[in-house]
Parts: structure tokens; C-alpha cells; sequence
């Protein structure tokens, strides 16, 4: 899953890592003609990698709309449902008689986009990543990095941290144990040492100074390269995700994650029983909202309306009395000078 703000390069990441155009870049004429979304959405892209017979089904989870709003509170419901969903999802397939050839889109990590500000986290980063860090194997990315120089990049990292833990968030971090070698063991204290990681995203080929093709970004001062651990951690984050613990990161949510849903969903319902939503879709709470408030403003206009309508009704009510009181009378009136008629004539 790819989580962050608009605009930190995720779908350019995405392509980089894995060498292919995997998702299209949204035009960005049309992508600011566009409304802006009032809620995120999860957007599914399905691929099938090969490499030396080697096969890979990827699934990656975009979340476009992610803090594009003023008002972004609540925008980290639809990621966590949907993280629920998949465990959910997965829960009861294993509760049918026939367990063969489970479908299974469990999240087994998620990068999260940090904007590369160089001051420390947003109240919006802090949220979402404690609801996302007890669900899902969290990696914090930098991105952008060749926005800031290796001296803020240093700081900034240090500042994270901090936050982190005094947040009590915990980010995925791989383990040291007695089977892991010494080569091994340093190479994930040098994972450790550089999380959250630094990137950059390219996907265009660029000449260096000294003549080497590489992956990278131009400016006027020189070249900017994704695969140099001078000037980024991509090398870092790709080995940790597709080479040396890719394994322990679907481990980690098999044993970890979703034993975690798994006992709190026994412990809460029955057999067989449904899911309970714990959180109201933000987009159905604000349509119901507006719809409340639409239906009591007609009802106010109706009954407004309506004693309009019955005062008009009673004003009418008393002039026509008044016209038959005045009628009254001037029959009244012509009986009477009848009746001094008729005993004139006697």
C-alpha cells in the first residue's frame, strides 16, 4: 500500500522499484480540472512480475485524495477499513469447509510518503500512522529527497524518530536473531540506521559528469541518482522489500497483523456473525448530513408556507364575514322599510 499526500512521487516510486511502468501518471492539466475528491479512494493495480523464473503477483494499493482536502479529518478511515476488510475477507475464507486456493489481498507493508518539509511530522502523519502501524508493517519515506540537503536530510530523519517514539508508533523493523549471520546482522543495523527512508524517484535515463547511464534526475549543478546511497536510501528500500525480507514481511502479517484482527474478531462476536463497522464511511456520514439538513430546511419552508397560508385563509374567512354581516344588514334593512310599506298602504 502507497500512502501520503499528493504529489510526493509515489506512482514514479512505484515504476522505479520495480523497473516497469506498473501505474500510469495522471495528466496534471486534467488532474487539477478535476474535483477534488471529498473522501479517499483505494485504487487496486494488479500485476505479474518475472524475473530469472522467478514469479511475483503484486498488488499495490494506491490511495489517491489522501490529504488533498482543508478539512482532513477522518481521511484515514477508508485505509484502515480497507486493511480490516482484507483481513476480514481472508477470516472467513479460512472459516469455509474448502480452504484450497484462498484468496488473499492482505497488506503485507505500507509505505508511507512523508513531504520532505525538513521541520518533522504533520498532526495528519502522526494519526495515521498510529492506526496503520497496529494493522500493517509500517516503512515511513522520505520522499523527495534531493529537495533537501544531506544535513537536513540528517536532522529531519532524527526528528522523526523522535516523534515515533514518543508517539509510542511502531514501524516495521527487521529482527536480529541467533540464525542470522554477522554479514547479515550488519546489513539490517545499516536497514535500521537509515529508517525512515530517503528517495528519489526517476524513471528517465540521465548522463553523469564521468559519463554513466544511470537512473536519475538533471539539475544545473549535476545529476541527482535513485541508486546511490550518497544521495538517497532507495538501494536500502528495495533490498528490504523485494530481496531480503520479503518473506518476513508476509510472515509478519500472517503471524503477527492478522492474528492480532483474528483473536479481537473472536473474542468480540459470534461464529459465523458479521463484521461490525467500527467506522461510518465519512462520505455517507456527510451525504446523510447534508441530506438531514436539506430535509429540515424544507420542512421548515413547508411550514412556513403553510401558516402563510392559513392566515391568508383566516383573513379571508373573517372579510367574507364581514361582507355577509354587511349583507345581513342591508337585507335587514330593506325588510324593514318593506314591512313600513305594506302598513302604509293599510
Amino acid at each position: 500500500m502507497l500512502a501520503g499526500e499528493s504529489g510526493l512521487g509515489k506512482t514514479t516510486f512505484i515504476n522505479t522499484l520495480f523497473s516497469t511502468t506498473l501505474k500510469t501518471h495522471a495528466d496534471p492539466k486534467v488532474r487539477h480540472q478535476t474535483p477534488v475528491q471529498k473522501t479517499v479512494e483505494i485504487g487496486i493495480t494488479k500485476a505479474e512480475l518475472e524475473e530469472k523464473s522467478f514469479k511475483v503477483h503484486l498488488n499495490v494499493i494506491d490511495t489517491p485524495g489522501f490529504g488533498d482536502n482543508v478539512n482532513n479529518r477522518n481521511s484515514w478511515l477508508p485505509l484502515v477499513e480497507f486493511i480490516d476488510d482484507q483481513h476480514e475477507s481472508y477470516l472467513r475464507q479460512e472459516q469455509q469447509p474448502n480452504r484450497q486456493n484462498l484468496h488473499d489481498l492482505r497488506i503485507h507493508v505500507c509505505l508511507y510518503f512523508v513531504r520532505p518539509t525538513g521541520h518533522g511530522l504533520k498532526p495528519l502523519d502522526v494519526e495515521v500512522m498510529k492506526q496503520l502501524a497496529t494493522r500493517v508493517n509500517l516503512v515511513p519515506v522520505i520522499a523527495k529527497a534531493d529537495t533537501l540537503e544531506p544535513g537536513e536530510i540528517k536532522l529531519f530523519k532524527q526528528r522523526i524518530r523522535q516523534i515515533l517514539e514518543a508517539q509510542n508508533i511502531q514501524i516495521y523493523k527487521p529482527e536480529i536473531d541467533d540464525k542470522t549471520t554477522e554479514e547479515e546482522a550488519d546489513q539490517i543495523k545499516s536497514l535500521i540506521q537509515a529508517m525512515p527512508f530517503t528517495v528519489i524517484g526517476s524513471e528517465n535515463d540521465v548522463e553523469t559528469a564521468d559519463g554513466r547511464i544511470v537512473k536519475g534526475r538533471q539539475y544545473l549543478w549535476g545529476v541527482s541518482e535513485v541508486e546511490n546511497d550518497d544521495h538517497c536510501d532507495f538501494r536500502k528500500l528495495r533490498l528490504l522489500l523485494i530481496r531480503s525480507h520479503m518473506l518476513d514481511l508476509i510472515k509478519s502479517t500472517e503471524d503477527v497483523h492478522y492474528e492480532s484482527y483474528r483473536a479481537k474478531q473472536m473474542q468480540n462476536r459470534k461464529f459465523g456473525e458479521p463484521k461490525t463497522k467500527k467506522f461510518d464511511n465519512p462520505s455517507f456520514k456527510e451525504d446523510e448530513d447534508n441530506l438531514r439538513k436539506r430535509f429540515t430546511e424544507q420542512v421548515k419552508e413547508e411550514e412556513q408556507r403553510f401558516r402563510q397560508w392559513e392566515q391568508n385563509l383566516i383573513a379571508e374567512r373573517d372579510r367574507l364575514n364581514k361582507d355577509l354581516e354587511s349583507t345581513h344588514a342591508v337585507i335587514r334593512k330593506l325588510e324593514i322599510e318593506v314591512e313600513q310599506l305594506s302598513l302604509r298602504r293599510r
